[in-house]
């Protein structure tokens, strides 16, 4: 069985690249947060700190953001 690390320094630099990847798909459609935010119906705090990696999102909210971006959720968890 392989070791889990104690810390949760791994858990952060998941949510950065995820939030990382949102940025991305967000500034390659020439968005602001703002246009995201309010057509996936997520607060604006919520929204920054998801991008920023600050937050545990909710899997609706990564659907929601996912929806308005044109991807599909998994294409947020996953490095391509």
């Amino acid at each position: 069985m392989p070791s889990i690390p104690d810390d949760d320094d791994w858990l952060f630099e998941e949510r950065r690249a995820i939030g990382d990847r949102i940025r991305v798909m967000r500034i390659r459609q020439n968005r602001t947060q703002e246009s995201v935010f309010l057509a996936a119906r997520v607060g604006r705090t919520t929204y920054q700190d998801v991008e920023a990696g600050a937050l545990d999102a909710r899997i609706g909210t990564l659907m929601k953001i996912a929806r308005v971006l044109g991807v599909h959720v998994s294409d947020l968890l996953r490095d391509s």
